[in-house]
C-alpha cells in the first residue's frame, strides 16, 4: 500500500514523483522524531522551601486526544498527530479533512495490519465536521483537541473546549508574508518567492501575495 505516494496524489493535485519524495519521507521523519523523543519524557525535581519536603513532577498520558486534520498534507499530518498522541501514551481519535479522506484511511489501514490494538488509533470519517467537532470537544472522555486548519474554526473549537477547560493544540493559519526590501538581490527574491509560494498547484497554510517593501 503505496500511502505516501499513489494515494495522496489521487486524493489531491500533486504530481507523485512530489508526493512520494517529499510527503513519505516527511510523515515518516515525523514518526521517527516522535518515537525517540518518546524516551526522553522525563519529570523533574523542584527545590522546597524546606528540606524536608521534595517536590517531583511527573508527566503522564492526558487520555484520549481528539485531533482534526486539514487536506493540503493529508500524509504527513495524520502521522503527525498519531505519533505525538502514541509517543505520549494517549489512544487518538482522528477525522480528516473531507477533501482527502483515502489517505487517513491507508494510513489506518497500515496501523491495523501492523498490530495495533484494538481502540488504540480510530478514524472518523464525515462530510459535514461540525458535528463530530462538537462531540469531541463536548465529549468528556476527550481529555485533549489538536487541531490544525483556519483560524476561524480553531476561535470555534478553543470556545467549545471552555466549557470543560479541556487542553487545545491549535495550529492555524496566517498570512506568512514574503517581504523583498528594496536592496534585495531580486533574483534571489524571486527564487525564493516561487519555491516557497508557487511550486506547487494546491495551497499551504499561510501563503498570501508578495509583499515589497522600499523606503518611504
Amino acid at each position: 500500500m503505496k500511502v505516501g505516494s499513489e494515494v495522496p496524489a489521487a486524493a489531491r493535485p500533486r504530481p507523485v514523483r512530489s508526493t512520494r519524495l517529499r510527503r513519505n519521507q516527511l510523515g515518516a521523519r515525523r514518526a521517527a522524531y516522535r518515537r525517540e523523543e518518546a524516551n526522553r519524557i522525563y519529570g523533574k525535581t523542584i527545590s522546597a522551601p524546606s528540606t524536608d519536603r521534595r517536590m517531583l513532577v511527573i508527566k503522564q498520558p492526558i487520555g484520549v486526544v481528539g485531533t482534526i486534520t486539514p487536506w493540503n498534507f493529508p500524509a504527513s499530518m495524520v502521522a503527525r498527530k498519531i505519533s505525538s498522541a502514541l509517543a505520549a501514551g494517549c489512544t487518538i481519535v482522528l477525522k480528516p479533512a473531507k477533501q482527502t479522506p483515502l489517505v487517513a484511511g491507508a494510513m489506518f489501514a497500515l496501523a491495523h495490519q501492523a498490530g495495533f490494538p484494538e481502540g488504540v488509533v480510530n478514524l472518523i470519517y464525515a462530510s459535514e465536521g461540525d458535528a463530530v467537532g462538537c462531540e469531541l470537544c463536548a465529549n468528556p472522555k476527550v481529555r485533549k483537541i489538536s487541531f490544525t486548519g483556519s483560524t476561524e474554526v480553531g476561535r470555534l473549537l478553543m470556545r467549545q473546549c471552555s466549557d470543560q477547560i479541556k487542553k487545545v493544540s491549535l495550529e492555524l493559519g496566517g498570512n506568512a508574508p514574503f517581504i523583498v526590501f528594496d536592496d534585495a538581490d531580486v533574483d534571489v527574491a524571486v527564487d525564493g518567492a516561487i519555491q516557497a509560494k508557487f511550486r506547487r498547484p494546491d495551497l499551504r497554510f499561510g501563503e498570501s501575495p508578495l509583499r515589497p517593501v522600499g523606503r518611504s
